[in-house]
């Protein structure tokens, strides 16, 4: 194989990656939506699936830029795809078990397994290739990440959500053994789609190990990196973590409860509001394309600004606004938030050199927002009653990704990187 088809052939199996994580991470608020009612769980104890998801990041993401230091960016691809496998397959114990806990648990390992994927084929995609087009080939590969986002909300909602799920009080006038045959029952239907999904990412793994990948090495005077802490002096490490922590807490909040929101202020049964997943995924990946695009002619950061000047105006429509255009605004939110973790994640990281790998973690753990601002949302619904307060929190962290935008400007230096 020659070194362009080589370098062709890489770029398509790590895109592959980002379909992959996307699908499974769109899977959670049809998962939040069948457990809390499987479940009888408060708001605040759903969040606690994005919690499991998310904390994974803030504990691996260190570990996975060690693996990807010591042993290159196809070994980090390698350990997390089977650690990916093996928390889907965990899906099946944990419905046999009926237990919510071993469910957080099998989230938890896949988690673990996501988190060191992204450490390592976000900073990789950035370097494979021209280094002046590294954010927009960072949005492009994401962009499938948004393919999965449509798709992911069909096929759960197809396979988990194919009935209206009993209300609490229905649950209430089943005698004990009725009760828990029909958790057993809903429980059960998670097992499918995962044990499937857990199947294709083994066998994906399997072609990563046969597959081999052109190395990167950074073209810098020095190859000591300046460790986990000493690259905070980069600012725009700094930055790329600070923002990167507030939007992933809101994009999850948008998307998980998503389907909750449409219950509880529209009235929506889940059978209709399933739809409306898959039309935010279907927004999230066509507003992806387009911000790729975009980029072609305008900076990143004016169009980052831009988009998240829209979603803040988005947001407060959520919060005062009243009847179906609440949750359409709930919808264009996803559509600007597209560009957002992609083009922080390949500012945050640009020009920092040797310094890359361990930026690259620390940016990817500051997705544990996604585990944080959640269950703060969350907290506020349960108390208060009333949801639409509950995006505050959303408002607040797209003023940030827009302070971000707008401060973190300047061109920074951009290392160079080679192909061997």
């Amino acid at each position: 194989m020659t070194n362009k088809n080589r370098y062709t052939f890489a770029l398509v199996l790590i895109t592959s990656l980002f379909f992959f994580w996307g699908f499974i991470h769109n899977l959670d608020p049809i998962l939040i939506k069948h457990l809390q009612s499987a479940f009888s769980l408060s708001h605040f104890q759903a969040s606690l699936i994005d919690s499991s998801v998310f904390a994974a990041y803030f504990l691996l993401a260190i570990p996975a830029g060690l693996i990807m230091q010591r042993y290159g960016y196809k070994a980090g691809i390698l350990v997390g795809l089977c650690l990916f496998s093996l928390g889907c397959f965990l899906f099946v114990p944990a419905a046999n078990a009926v237990s919510y806990p071993f469910f957080l648990t099998a989230l938890f390992v896949l988690s673990c397994g996501l988190t060191i994927l992204e450490t390592a084929a976000n900073p990789y995609i950035t370097v494979l290739g021209d280094p002046a087009r590294a954010t927009e080939r960072l949005n492009f590969a994401q962009s499938f990440n948004g393919l999965a986002a449509s798709l992911a909300p069909l096929v759960g909602g197809y396979f988990i959500l194919a009935e209206e799920p009993l209300n609490p009080e229905q649950l209430a006038q089943l005698t004990e053994s009725a009760r828990l045959a029909y958790i057993q029952a809903e429980t059960s239907l998670v097992k499918g789609p995962y044990l499937v999904l857990g199947g294709i990412i083994l066998a994906v793994a399997i072609l990563f190990f046969f597959t081999k990948l052109p190395d990167i090495k950074e073209d810098e005077t020095s190859d000591k990196t300046s460790g986990f802490i000493g690259v905070l002096k980069h600012s725009q490490v700094r930055w790329g973590v600070v923002a990167q922590f507030f939007y992933i807490g809101a994009q999850v909040y948008v998307f998980s409860f998503l389907l909750v929101f449409a219950k509880e202020t529209l009235g929506m049964s889940g059978l209709e509001s399933k739809y409306y997943a898959g039309v935010a995924g279907f927004l999230f990946m066509i507003g992806r394309f387009i911000g790729s695009f975009f980029m072609k002619f305008v900076q990143p950061a004016k169009l980052l600004a831009a988009y998240g000047i829209i979603a803040c105006i988005l947001t407060l429509v959520v919060i005062f606004g009243s009847g179906m255009i609440t949750l359409y605004a709930l919808l264009g939110i996803t559509f600007f938030m597209s560009i957002m973790f992609p083009t922080i994640f390949a500012m945050g990281i640009q020009g920092v050199g040797h310094d890359t790998k361990p930026a690259s973690s620390l940016i990817v753990m500051s997705i544990v927002g996604g585990a944080i601002i959640p269950l703060g949302a969350a907290y506020i619904t349960d108390i208060t009653g009333h949801m639409p307060y509950s995006y505050f929190f959303v408002l607040l962290c797209f003023i940030i990704v827009v302070l971000f935008a707008l401060y973190n400007r300047p061109a920074v230096k951009i290392s160079r990187a080679k192909i061997v």
